[in-house]
């Protein structure tokens, strides 16, 4: 974990610092999205330099009871392997636990396997997926 860091739980936030989040390590900022979904939330954990840049992400969506649900974990593409995304992911699941939450749920793509299991802690387990917007599911 980089001392550099400020790790925050519910800071302010905007849709235009996520989209650049997300823009960083190639993937496809959607504007709006954040203002939408925020919410939804529990709570979100930013990990900002300094200077304010935002450099990691991670949302805790929730049912409103004992289970919360890990989303969209970010880390800026040139602040990746530094330990930042294992340290939003450990506070979400502080925080998540503190709120009264008895599990921490997480899906994720098998290339993502070693991040989730072996530097989070999440066991794998079995879990079901329709996909909407396929026809065949």
């Amino acid at each position: 974990m980089s001392e550099e860091i400020m790790y925050t739980w519910r800071a302010p936030l905007t849709d235009d610092e996520l989209v650049g989040l997300v823009r960083s390590h190639g993937g496809r900022g959607e504007p709006g999205w954040w203002d939408r979904i925020r919410r939804h939330s529990l709570g979100w954990v930013c990990a900002r330099e300094p200077g304010g840049l935002l450099v990691g992400f991670v949302n805790v969506a929730w049912d409103g009871g004992d289970h919360a649900f890990l989303l969209d974990t970010k880390t800026r593409g040139s602040h990746q392997r530094r330990g930042i995304a294992t340290e939003v992911v450990r506070l979400a699941a502080d925080r998540a636990r503190a709120a009264g939450c008895e599990w921490l749920h997480v899906d994720f793509e098998p290339r993502l396997r070693a991040f989730y299991v072996d530097a989070c802690g999440f066991r794998p387990t079995e879990a079901g997926l329709i996909h909407l917007s396929d026809p065949a599911g």
